[in-house]
């Protein structure tokens, strides 16, 4: 039976008439009803229980137009009351809300509401940024039975999407698409997932500020400390800090450098970036401007081992990470999927895994990847087969710590979203540190390309092998003050997650 677009244009509420097609039959598995989210709502009989009751987030100006598209079109198949725009609903209220309902719920003995709760899954629209802020969202809840997520892609690289098996091109929005799409997140199994945390600190300049440079503010997975804990002994007195977390990648240096540029010429000129395929070409000549290709024109871009002496800890102790000079880029990776669906790990040989210590990237191992670029001519390396990046480390924990003066600024990046950040002159205590902390669920097709440790199914690292070199890693450092690491990552026990997000 053919579907069209007002087929259930006089749907109102949850109630889509049962009984008038295969599609009624389909949709029914997903849709909640309203007494479980709208306050005051009447409470109906209700003799079925949804196989996959899902909770729909869209960033409505993700993709152009396609974020819109597909907010009506969720709407139109779902309960209007279970789809939220995230330029009008924050997630963190949306979610405590439902989750104060369900409970209450299932403490009068409604079985339904129980179901609903153990069966719930959610559905994020947007780009890599915005599905972190979801991840970041229910982790920092700690609900009880946190719900896995899927990830529908709409920005421009989608590398999360793309790492569990949904694809990395946009979408289309038509109501049959989105149908399709919600019988692929009923199927869908689950995956456990590492969540690391950033803690950012350095002293407060005696002019200016350390606030991120306009046109960008710091992006929704960095938060300034003393919106957390003003008593928290990381929060110290003449220091700026902030705290965040990211689940695919943290970076800094010219990669995000070149992000930068593009996200603050998307800000400023929203008009010409409508489609996918223009904003990757958008993307490619803000690279070659910005010098990524042609490093020895641009005498302002700086290496990494000039920038911070780079530190990772091993058996409970830091020890110095040497960065080949080459480098120009550092990629902290915990999905096999960067700039665009590229692995820059790749399958290290059985040699060097022995000698190195390394393996494959598995993502609930407890440990990320570290890995350098020099140019994006070295990135392009990651299209040939068993192509990789500059292998440096694996580790459950790094620091960085920049030079005093090295700099005016650097770049970083969180999982798509860059920012420009200043390092004062007269500080050489300026700290970045990543740390683990926790799993989040996330729901992954059979397309999936990240494997678990614990799935039978994932390779070993005997079983394929790559003839490629990495750079030899030879720098000698000077023995720098350590700072002292941070003792814990978490969020305050009775800190409101609205405050954070």
């Amino acid at each position: 039976m053919a579907m069209r677009d007002g087929d259930y244009s006089r749907k109102s509420s949850w109630e889509i008439p049962m009984g008038d097609g295969s599609y009624d039959r389909t949709l029914r598995e997903f849709c909640i009803p309203d007494y479980i989210l709208v306050s005051g709502s009447e409470r109906r009989n209700v003799s079925h229980v949804p196989a996959c009751p899902v909770i729909v987030f869209i960033n409505s100006k993700s993709g152009g137009q396609l974020g819109g598209e597909l907010l009506v079109s969720y709407s139109t198949l779902l309960n209007k009351n279970q789809v939220f725009d995230l330029g009008k609903n924050a997630p963190d209220k949306v979610l405590q809300k439902l989750y104060a309902t369900l409970e209450t719920l299932k403490h009068n003995g409604d079985n339904f509401a129980a179901e609903i709760h153990n069966r719930l899954r959610i559905i994020v629209a947007g780009g890599d940024g915005t599905a972190s802020w979801l991840l970041g969202v229910v982790s920092d809840l700690k609900l009880p039975h946190p719900p896995p997520i899927a990830t529908v892609p709409l920005g421009t690289g989608n590398n999360l999407p793309f790492a569990f098996g949904w694809g990395k091109k946009n979408p289309t929005t038509d109501l049959q698409s989105v149908t399709s799409f919600l019988k692929d997140v009923r199927l869908a199994n689950q995956m456990k997932i590492d969540s690391w945390h950033i803690v950012m600190r350095m002293k407060a300049p005696k002019e200016g500020s350390c606030d991120p440079i306009a046109p960008l503010e710091l992006p929704h997975a960095m938060h300034a400390f003393h919106r957390v804990s003003s008593t928290d002994k990381l929060n110290m007195d003449g220091y700026h800090t902030y705290r965040g977390g990211f689940w695919n990648y943290f970076s800094m240096g010219m990669d995000a450098q070149v992000s930068y540029a593009f996200h603050s010429e998307r800000k400023l000129h929203p008009e010409k970036f409508k489609n996918q395929l223009y904003n990757q070409s958008a993307y490619l000549k803000l690279g070659c401007s910005q010098g990524w290709f042609f490093s020895s024109l641009f005498q302002s871009s700086r290496n990494i081992a000039q920038l911070a002496k780079v530190k990772i800890m091993k058996k409970g102790h830091w020890e110095d990470l040497h960065i080949p000079r080459s480098i120009r880029s550092i990629v902290c990776l915990n999905l096999p999927s960067f700039s665009g669906g590229l692995d820059p790990w790749g399958k290290p040989n059985r040699k060097k895994s022995i000698y190195r210590d390394l393996t494959l990237p598995y993502v609930d191992d407890g440990l990320f990847e570290v890995v350098g670029f020099r140019d994006a001519w070295h990135g392009l390396v990651l299209l040939a087969p068993n192509g990789h990046g500059t292998r440096l480390a694996q580790t459950s924990r790094i620091r960085f710590e920049f030079h005093k003066g090295a700099a005016d600024c650097t770049f970083m990046r969180v999982d798509g979203e860059p920012w420009k950040q200043p390092l004062p002159k007269d500080d050489d205590t300026v700290v970045v540190e990543i740390s683990h902390h926790g799993q989040v669920s996330m729901l992954a097709t059979p397309l999936c390309r990240s494997k678990s440790m614990y799935d039978p199914s994932s390779p070993s690292v005997d079983r394929e092998e790559d003839d490629s070199s990495d750079d030899e890693l030879q720098e000698d450092w000077e023995e720098r003050r350590k700072f002292g690491a941070a003792d814990t990552f978490k969020y305050p026990d009775g800190i409101d997650i609205a405050q954070v997000s």
